[in-house]
């Protein structure tokens, strides 16, 4: 039986105590090593679920398990990527990276020395003194998932980190993320509105179609590992794809 990263159980929510629930006996779960997204339209609970495992809510009712155990606090126990890399202009390539490290509580020089032995796997060596505004939009996306690696969690949150980048470079960086999540043996929940994106790197798809979100329509992708974006074409994928875009165009309209 695989063990659980991550497990809602009986879940709710609601931002104020008389505003409308968002989240109601809300279940789900993320196993060992899973790559997990969420797709739905703006507005369906998708960031409010990260906000609730990150600890910046806190459920109404219900638990939150992370590898297996409830936190009175759970700031600080995955790892969360967000939209925009939120680097430091004033801080290098190492500097940025090592900056969990340091929250942690290493010694400066020391979080650098073990940021220096990652740069190569992360495809940064050679620009470790670089600043932000010098670098590409995927070598800064780069950056902050390392950053997010060090938060020390093998649960990782990723809120839609592609959404900035161009279409080559976004494929670029999609097909790396799969590389960076088979080595370090992550379970990763990942947001996007983007379905060839969620069939591409995805185990199985949620799609959020209702509020309160009771439950949600899950799929399961087709596709073995290892893949190529190429696979997303084959007829098994494309009838999923196309079942995944009537879901979402039932809750829009």
């Amino acid at each position: 039986m695989s063990k659980l990263s991550l497990q809602f159980e009986n879940v709710s929510f609601a931002y104020e105590p008389r505003q409308a629930m968002l989240l109601e006996k809300f279940n789900f779960h993320v196993n060992e090593g899973e790559f997990v997204s969420i797709i739905g339209p703006s507005g369906s609970g998708k960031s409010t679920i990260f906000k609730l495992i990150t600890g910046l809510e806190d459920t109404d009712e219900g638990k939150i398990h992370i590898n297996g155990q409830t936190y009175a606090s759970r700031l600080g126990r995955v790892g969360y990527m967000p939209q925009q890399d939120l680097l430091m202009p004033w801080r290098t390539v190492l500097e940025n990276a090592a900056l969990p490290l340091e929250i942690q509580g290493m010694k400066k020089q020391v979080a650098y020395e073990k940021v220096l032995t990652l740069l190569d796997q992360f495809g940064l060596k050679g620009v470790e003194n670089e600043y932000p505004s010098k670098l590409s939009g995927g070598m800064k996306q780069r950056i902050s998932f390392l950053r997010t690696v060090l938060s020390g969690s093998n649960v990782l949150l990723l809120d839609e980190p592609f959404s900035s980048l161009d279409a080559i470079t976004r494929l670029s960086m999609q097909e790396w993320l799969l590389a960076q999540w088979e080595k370090w043996n992550l379970s990763i929940l990942f947001i996007t509105h983007d379905v060839d994106e969620a069939l591409f790197l995805s185990d199985r798809i949620f799609i959020f179609t209702e509020q309160p979100v009771t439950q949600f329509v899950e799929v399961e992708v087709p596709l073995s590992r290892p893949r190529t974006i190429r696979d997303i074409h084959t007829p098994a994928v494309i009838e999923v794809k196309e079942q995944l875009i009537e879901q979402l165009r039932v809750k829009v309209t």
